[in-house]
């Protein structure tokens, strides 16, 4: 039995644009161009981490002093930093890729009118979670700015923190969007914090993973865990193998989301 290699067929499993990735860039570009006209929505988003770093060294850090990982000793506000800063990358994402996009489908009909040009769904939601990856980069840049400016940064590889946070956006931007073809009204947005907020809190953002005790395993269940280890490791400057195992968890999570979302729009405007 012969395979089929039309990318027509292909294109069934995964988005059409990994056969052409200049379609998506025009979604990414409408996004900047309204962004141009609400330009202190965008800014207002990097005072987020000068405040949450600062109440992370006036307070908690000189309360609760040293903390091990990796072997050694840090101080709290050096272990918890790339923890937030890992959260704000999820955060971001999600906000962007859930109340954004359902507005522009129930609400403004934007994908209505996109898939009547030559965009397929698959542009359609790679452009729209790219974007939101591009947002959350530039708010990550920002918090790793903060950090080396409050003396939070342990080592130069510190920079593949920016890297590992836009691994975090893809993956629940991918998430977000893919949830939110599935919301029919507003108040399926309740969820949402419902469920970031354990992510949030349990991922081993404020605690090492050694005091979950026996429950350290359903912890790693988590997909912001996997993006705090990487942005901790990053902090650290400290490298081992696990770390292919946490990339290859986020990456995992973005083509299935994203390949789900793509499919869903396509369902939902195209029926």
């Amino acid at each position: 039995m012969s395979v089929s290699t039309n990318p027509a067929a292909v294109t069934r499993i995964v988005p059409a644009v990994v056969f052409d990735v200049r379609r998506p860039q025009r979604m990414i570009e409408r996004s900047a161009f309204v962004y141009r006209r609400t330009w202190m929505v965008l800014v207002s988003g990097f005072f987020e981490p000068l405040f949450y770093l600062l109440s992370i060294r006036i307070g908690l850090s000189a309360l609760i002093g040293d903390v091990e990982t990796g072997g050694r000793l840090v101080p709290y506000d050096q272990f918890v930093a790339p923890g937030l800063m890992a959260a704000s990358a999820m955060n971001g994402a999600v906000f962007d890729s859930t109340m954004n996009v359902f507005f522009k489908i129930k609400h403004s009909k934007l994908y209505d009118s996109v898939l009547a040009t030559p965009l397929s769904a698959g542009d359609v939601a790679v452009g729209e979670i790219t974007f939101a990856v591009i947002r959350g980069a530039l708010y990550s840049t920002a918090f790793m700015l903060t950090m080396w400016a409050m003396g939070m940064v342990s080592s130069p590889w510190i920079l593949m923190a920016v890297p590992a946070c836009v691994l975090i956006g893809f993956a629940f931007a991918s998430l977000g969007m893919a949830l939110t073809t599935y919301m029919r009204s507003w108040e399926d947005f309740e969820y949402v914090p419902a469920l970031t907020l354990p992510l949030f809190l349990f991922s081993a953002t404020f605690y090492p993973l050694s005091q979950y005790g026996d429950y350290a395993w359903i912890v790693q269940f988590s997909p912001l865990y996997h993006g705090v280890e990487l942005v901790r490791a990053a902090n650290l400057g400290e490298w081992d193998p696990t770390i292919f195992a946490h990339v290859g968890v986020l990456v995992g999570l973005t083509v299935v989301a994203m390949t789900v979302a793509a499919r869903r729009i396509e369902s939902l405007l195209l029926r």
